[in-house]
């Protein structure tokens, strides 16, 4: 069963919604454009801010409805959940329908722990934490990829502390290095200052 899971939500994970709103408002492959990512940064960049926006839910809720209606419907238990919902972020960094070259995983992962935390409230402090420290630092640097490293590290810290559950934590761990995997591009660029920054307008 939690097979069949697995590929159901790697096939949710898989839907590019970057690519198939770049597609349909501006009739580009977005992959060839910008970052190359298909994630809402790149949207935002390429084909505009409220787009970006859109696809940013879009890819939070493919994150946050499967882990939700799962636990809800099915009744899996939370090392079951956390085991399957590896597979909606592996979806959407190597979606199958474009050729495994997806997004970063951000958006997805942040709403698969919207999704955990109605099952482990301690969660939510992480959560906060996480998106605060990502405010601060995005309006210091205007760097997403630095707001994003830094934030998800800090998530993955206060987990530490404050949860007591090593399998969590593991599942937690292994998301933030897909993270730093798919964002290796971004820090090559900016040790050497060539990263994208959003301007202030």
């Amino acid at each position: 069963m939690l097979i069949l899971f697995g590929i159901i939500f790697y096939l949710l994970g898989s839907i590019p919604f970057g690519f198939l709103i770049a597609k349909a408002v501006k009739n580009i492959d977005i992959r060839k454009y910008g970052s190359g990512s298909i994630g809402s940064t790149n949207v935002v960049r390429v084909v505009g801010k409220p787009f970006g926006i859109l696809v940013f839910i879009l890819d939070f809720l493919k994150g946050f409805l499967p882990v939700v209606l799962t636990h809800l419907i099915f009744k899996l238990e939370t090392q079951q959940i956390l085991f399957i919902s590896i597979f909606l972020v592996f979806g959407h960094n190597w979606p199958v329908f474009l050729g495994f070259r997806g997004g970063k995983g951000v958006a997805v992962s942040l709403a698969i722990f919207f999704g955990l935390a109605f099952v482990v409230s301690k969660l939510w402090l992480c959560i906060i934490s996480g998106i605060l420290s990502w405010i601060l630092v995005f309006f210091i640097t205007r760097y997403v990829s630095l707001a994003s490293l830094i934030s998800s590290l800090v998530f993955f810290l206060i987990s530490i502390f404050l949860i007591k559950d090593f399998y969590l934590n593991l599942f937690i761990l292994f998301l933030l290095s897909l993270i730093v995997i798919r964002h290796s591009k971004n820090i090559k660029n900016l040790i050497n200052k060539k990263e994208f920054k959003f301007n202030r307008r």
